[in-house]
């Protein structure tokens, strides 16, 4: 398992012995494990490679590689316009690209701002994909009983369009989009929507993002279990800023270890807490399917 759990004690620590799954058990001398009815999810470059493919349609869009950042602080400054109320969606994108263009020393008029960003907005769209450890850990959960929410910061109906080209619409019970709420990652009133939404108590649901300090971080100052999905391994490198010994991941694929040795999930509680299917095609796999769903590598 490619993770850090600290101050969790290691596999083997004298007196701690994992809990395996199906088994609610108490750890050897310790207190009871924590009990998790939900887990939310981050979507972009939690489960859908974003940066990836983003990244290259704004390069292809400028002919260079190395704007990168400035984009990103663009679109970011005004994602916060919309969560605020203060610029409406439909006309987010259009406004980011050109004030991004002016930037760079161009002043475009708003005929060509519309034609780059509908040329960008296709290349992007048409590159989505999901990292290859997303759908058996989304599988996984839905077996072991646990509600799920995607939980985004991203504004608007692409978010949804994009889990529902993906195929993975169908495992989530909620979907909470910042721009929707207003209110984005990491206040408080995000998390809570999501649990409300689940009927699910704050301190029985679990957060797992890309961001230690909007997700996982944010997660736990608002009463839930944080976790860290570490991608680009920073937490090894030192490149990243304490992390309060929350969990730390570098795939998903290590998620439903970290939920049967140390939480108490519905299917080990002998609870049937699977979400209705609301009459959509069954998730497929049980939950013996990724039963060593952190050893494939």
């Amino acid at each position: 398992m490619t993770s850090a759990l600290v101050p969790i004690s290691p596999r083997g620590a004298a007196g701690v012995q994992p809990r395996r799954s199906g088994e609610p058990g108490v750890l050897a001398g310790a207190h009871r494990p924590p009990r998790i009815r939900a887990v939310c999810l981050d979507i972009d470059d939690t489960l859908v490679d974003f940066t990836s493919s983003a990244r290259r349609a704004v390069s292809d869009l400028i002919g260079r590689d190395d704007m990168w950042t400035r984009w990103q602080l663009t679109t970011d400054e005004f994602v916060a316009r919309v969560v605020a109320g203060e610029l409406p969606y439909d006309l987010m994108h259009q406004a980011r690209t050109k004030a991004f263009f002016a930037d760079l020393g161009a002043l475009l008029d708003d005929d060509l701002v519309a034609v780059l960003e509908e040329r960008r907005r296709l290349q992007l769209n048409s590159a989505w994909r999901l990292f290859d450890d997303a759908l058996p850990c989304l599988d996984w959960l839905r077996a072991a009983g646990l509600r799920l929410a995607a939980v985004t910061n991203a504004s608007g109906r692409h978010q949804l369009a994009k889990l529902a080209s993906l195929g993975i619409a169908r495992f989530f019970d909620t979907v909470v989009i910042a721009g929707e709420l207003g209110a984005a990652k990491p206040e408080p009133m995000i998390f809570h929507a999501a649990c409300e939404r689940l009927d699910v108590s704050i301190d029985e649901t679990m957060h797992i993002g890309d961001l230690l300090e909007v997700d996982a971080i944010g997660a736990r100052d608002a009463g839930l279990h944080g976790v860290w999905l570490d991608r680009t391994g920073r937490g090894t490198s030192g490149t990243c800023g304490p992390t309060g010994g929350l969990p730390r991941l570098e795939t998903l694929a290590d998620l439903p270890e970290l939920l049967v040795s140390e939480y108490l999930t519905p299917d080990a509680c002998g609870e049937s807490a699977l979400p209705e299917q609301r009459g959509e095609e069954p998730v497929s796999a049980s939950a013996q399917a990724w039963s060593n769903i952190s050893h494939r590598r």
